[in-house]
């Protein structure tokens, strides 16, 4: 017989112990509540400010463009950029804040 096959056998009269599975079980809680429940919030978050976007917001594009909304499509929004106030679309999907109104 090898060595591993003396390691890998099971102990005389052992089965299943739930004691056996609980660190295994510890670990899935804990990434449960550091990465995918924040995660979650986030994504719920994002999709609150997506859903409520409206004309005279400004806004921060994922790709850096500043602007104001001039109009809103079902996937797209208008955006005015300064300073030639030029006009693009952009999907909605891109818009990454709202920035609030200076004082």
């Amino acid at each position: 017989m090898t060595v591993a096959a003396i390691l890998w056998q099971a102990e005389p009269g052992g089965g299943f112990r739930i004691i056996d599975a609980l660190p295994l079980v510890a670990i899935f809680v804990v990434f449960y509540f550091l990465l995918f429940l924040p995660n979650q919030r986030r994504q719920k978050k994002q999709q609150e400010m997506l859903q409520s976007l409206k004309n005279g917001d400004r806004v921060i594009t994922s790709g850096g463009v500043h602007g104001t909304i001039v109009g809103l499509r079902d996937d797209y929004v208008v955006l005015r950029v300064p300073p030639d106030q030029l006009r693009i679309e952009v999907l909605r999907s891109s818009v990454s804040a709202v920035e609030s109104p200076k004082e």
